[in-house]
């Protein structure tokens, strides 16, 4: 008797759960065509505004990263947290997180610090690579990488790379 009533109301549940599963696929189809015909969202570009050295620990490098965020889209972008990573010739330099907040205006800008690490034994690594023929490289290909964090649907990434030349540096 206890078996047939356990069989019984799982085949009950299971029959329940078929009309709930069926509207929850229907509203979620929904939802993507609805995101689909969003209007187009320029990419927000970002820029390195300013360095500041912060205390760092032992065989660590801290600075204070400023980026110079622009919103080139006719709403407003609320953040809540942000994220990143930079890459030198194509090897992770740093990192950093902030649980910063704020709004980047439409058609407007902020800028967004973040604390970032560097190991200094990574940097010693990566010039030693660099330096293997005995020569310096003349430039440096460099990407910064990252994310606005926001609502699950809100969070923007951005990516942005470019060369620093190191002969106009010295100059």
């Amino acid at each position: 008797m206890s078996t047939q009533s356990f069989e019984h109301q799982t085949g009950g549940e299971k029959a329940g759960r078929g009309p709930h599963l069926r509207l929850w696929l229907i509203g979620f189809t929904l939802l993507l065509n609805a995101c689909a015909t969003l209007p187009d969202h320029e990419p927000i570009q970002v820029s390195v505004a300013g360095i500041e050295p912060l205390p760092g620990e032992g065989l660590e490098i801290r600075m204070l990263l400023k980026l110079r965020v622009q919103n080139p889209n006719g709403t407003p972008i609320d953040y809540d947290g942000a994220s990143l990573k930079l890459d030198v010739q194509g090897q992770t330099y740093a990192s950093g997180v902030s649980d910063g907040r704020g709004t980047i205006p439409r058609y407007g800008e902020a800028v967004i610090a973040v604390p970032v690490t560097i190991s200094t034994l990574r940097v010693a690594f990566q010039a030693l690579g660099h330096m293997g023929d005995g020569t310096a490289p003349e430039k440096l290909r460099y990407k910064l990488k990252g994310r606005l964090g926001g609502s699950p649907f809100g969070s923007m990434s951005f990516e942005t790379e470019g060369e620093l030349d190191l002969a106009t540096l010295a100059k």
